[in-house]
C-alpha cells in the first residue's frame, strides 16, 4: 500500500523521465501503469533491446501502456556530464510533433540541447547496437590491438548499424546523427563507459563473471548482443563484429578465437551507407 501511495504523485507530473534498465522496462511499466496518468508522457531513457522478445524499448511501451504519449531520448550523453552542466547534446524523438515540441521547451536547457526526431526507430537502434560495438572496442584496447584496429572496428561497426537499421525501417540520417554515429563515438572512447570498460577488462584477460560480480550498475550491452545476434539472423544481416562479441559473451569463446575469426574473413568491397 505504501508503494502504491508514494507513486500516485506521476498523475500530477509534467512528463516521467524513465531510466530504467532495458531488461526491466517491461515489468517497470506493469508495475507503474496503475499510477500514470494518460496526460502525463514519459520520456524512455533505456537502451537496448528486450532479450526475450527481440523487441525495442518504443514496442515494450506500446504493448505495456498502449495509446499513452511517449518519446525516446538518447544520447549521445554521460549522465555526470549532463549533471555537471556541461554542454551536451541528444536526440528527442517521439512520431507526435507537438509533444517533441512541448517536450523540447521542458528538457532542453542552453547545455543540454535536445534535437527532435519522428524517426523513433533509428534513435532505439543506434542507442541499442552502440553498446555493443563499445563492448568490442574496449576488448580491442585492452588487448593492446593498436589504433588502428579501433578505427576500423568503429567503422566496420557503423555499417552493421546501418544495416541492421535499414532492415528495421529507421532513416540512414538518424544513424548518422546524434544517437547513432554521436553515441557510438562517445561510448566506444572512454573508460566512463561501462560497456567500454566491460570489453577493456575482457581484452585484457578477466573472465565475463568475475567483472560482473564485482558491478553494482547494468551494462546493456551484454544482454543486448544475444538480441541483436538473433534479429539479425531472422533479418538475414551479415552483422560479423556483433556476432564475435556475442560468442565471447554468451558462448564462452576467447577474445583470441574471435579476432582471428574476424580477421580470416575474406577481403570485399567497402560499402557503409549502402546497405548490402
Amino acid at each position: 500500500m505504501k508503494i502504491e501511495t508514494d507513486l500516485k504523485f506521476l498523475r500530477d507530473c509534467e512528463f516521467i523521465l524513465n531510466v530504467t534498465p532495458a531488461q526491466h522496462l517491461r515489468a517497470n511499466l506493469e508495475a507503474l501503469k496503475q499510477n500514470i496518468s494518460q496526460d502525463v508522457p514519459m520520456v524512455i531513457c533505456s537502451k537496448g533491446i528486450e532479450k526475450n522478445s527481440g523487441k525495442l524499448m518504443s514496442s515494450v511501451f506500446e504493448e505495456t501502456l498502449p495509446h499513452y504519449p511517449f518519446a525516446i531520448l538518447s544520447g549521445p550523453n554521460f549522465a555526470h556530464e549532463v549533471a555537471a552542466g556541461l554542454p551536451s547534446a541528444t536526440t528527442l524523438a517521439t512520431s507526435e510533433e507537438k509533444l517533441g515540441k512541448k517536450l523540447s521547451e521542458m528538457i532542453g536547457q542552453s547545455t543540454f540541447r535536445p534535437y527532435l526526431t519522428n524517426d523513433v526507430i533509428g534513435a532505439q537502434m543506434g542507442g541499442a547496437l552502440k553498446n555493443v560495438l563499445a563492448i568490442a572496442c574496449g576488448i580491442v584496447a585492452g588487448a593492446k590491438l593498436g589504433e588502428n584496429a579501433k578505427a576500423a572496428l568503429l567503422t566496420r561497426g557503423m555499417a552493421e548499424i546501418l544495416r541492421l537499421g535499414d532492415k528495421m525501417g529507421a532513416r540512414a540520417e538518424t544513424l548518422m546523427g546524434l544517437s547513432g554515429f554521436g553515441d557510438l563515438v562517445l561510448t566506444c572512447s572512454s573508460q566512463a563507459s561501462r560497456n567500454y570498460s566491460l570489453g577493456f577488462q575482457l581484452g585484457e584477460g578477466k573472465q565475463l563473471d568475475t567483472i560482473l560480480k564485482s558491478r553494482v550498475t547494468v551494462t546493456e550491452g551484454v544482454h543486448t548482443a544475444e538480441a541483436i545476434h538473433r534479429l539479425s539472423v531472422d533479418l538475414q544481416t551479415e552483422m560479423p563484429i556483433c556476432h564475435a562479441v556475442n560468442d565471447i559473451l554468451n558462448y564462452g569463446a576467447s577474445v583470441k578465437e574471435a579476432v582471428e575469426g574476424l580477421l580470416n574473413r575474406p577481403f570485399r568491397d567497402e560499402k557503409l551507407a549502402g546497405f548490402t
